[in-house]
C-alpha cells in the first residue's frame, strides 16, 4: 500500500472531526515506504485489558457522550453536533503496543488517541492517532503536526496557509483503504520511540516517523467516535520491549 505524508486537523470542536481532518490533506502529497513487516517491538507487561463482559463502563471514562457496554462490547455514538464522543481510559505509558477490534456499525469513523494531560503545547495534550474511516487510515503526530500550539494558532491568518503546509510536512501518513463496516476488524498500533506502525485485520497497513511520537509520556488512550456509532472488544495495551 501506498502512504502519504498530509496536513490534517482530528479533534477541533466540529461536526465531523474526521471529514475536517480528510479535507486539510494537503494537494501535494510526499509518498513514503511501506509498512515494515515485522514488528517494531515485542509484548511487555500488561498493563490494560478489557473484554467488556459486563454492564457498566468499568475504567473507561466517557468525557464527551455518549458510550456504553452492551453485549459484551463497548460502543460510542456521536450525539454532539459539535464533536464526536470520547472514551478514554488512564494508564501512563510511554512504548506501547495496543490492540483492538472495532466494527464501524454505522459510524463515519473514529480516532484511536494518545494524549498527555499534562502537556500544555498541543490542543487538550494530544500526542498521536490513528484515525480510521472507510475509505482511508491516518496516522498522526498531534504534539509536532496540526494540534501543536502554535501551529494551531497560524490557522487564523489565511496568508500563512503555505507556512504551515511546509511545518506539517512529515507529521502524517495516510493509507488508502476500503473498510468493510458491517465486518469486525483487528488492529494493532506500535509506537516506540519516534516511530508508529499499524497493522490491519493481521497484515502491516501503515508507518509513521516523527518526533512527536517519542513524547515521555502518554497518560491516557481513547477513542473519538463520529456518527452512528462504533462497536469495540477486546481492548489490550502492553508496554512494549
Amino acid at each position: 500500500m501506498k502512504l502519504a505524508t498530509s496536513a490534517y486537523d482530528c479533534t477541533r470542536p466540529m461536526k465531523s472531526s474526521i471529514a475536517i481532518a480528510l479535507s486539510l490533506l494537503v494537494s501535494s502529497l510526499l509518498h513514503a515506504a511501506d509498512a515494515p513487516s515485522q514488528p517494531l517491538a515485542q509484548k511487555g507487561e500488561m498493563l490494560f485489558s478489557d473484554d467488556f463482559e459486563r454492564n457498566d463502563l468499568g475504567e473507561w471514562k466517557p468525557l464527551i457522550p455518549s458510550f456504553a457496554v452492551e453485549k459484551g462490547t463497548l460502543k460510542g455514538w456521536q450525539t454532539r453536533d459539535d464533536h464526536g464522543a470520547v472514551g478514554r481510559v488512564y494508564r501512563p505509558m510511554k512504548d506501547v503496543i495496543v490492540e483492538f477490534k472495532f466494527k464501524l456499525d454505522g459510524s463515519t469513523g473514529f480516532n484511536a488517541v494518545f494524549d498527555d494531560q499534562k502537556f500544555k503545547g498541543s490542543h487538550a495534550g494530544h500526542i498521536c492517532r490513528v484515525a480510521f474511516t472507510p475509505k482511508q487510515t491516518l496516522l498522526g503526530d498531534d504534539k509536532e503536526g496540526a494540534m501543536r500550539n502554535d501551529i494551531d494558532a497560524m490557522r487564523k491568518d489565511p496568508s500563512k496557509k503555505a507556512e504551515i503546509a511546509k511545518l506539517l510536512v512529515g507529521r502524517s501518513s495516510v493509507v488508502k483503504m476500503d473498510l468493510d463496516g458491517a465486518k469486525w476488524h483487528d488492529v494493532i498500533i506500535e509506537v516506540i520511540g519516534d516511530q508508529m506502525r499499524v497493522c490491519y485485520d493481521g497484515k502491516p497497513l501503515g508507518q509513521l516517523k516523527s518526533p512527536g511520537l517519542a513524547h515521555e509520556t502518554k497518560s491516557s488512550f481513547h477513542f473519538t467516535v463520529n456518527g452512528k456509532g462504533v462497536l469495540f472488544d477486546d481492548v489490550r495495551i502492553w508496554k512494549a520491549r
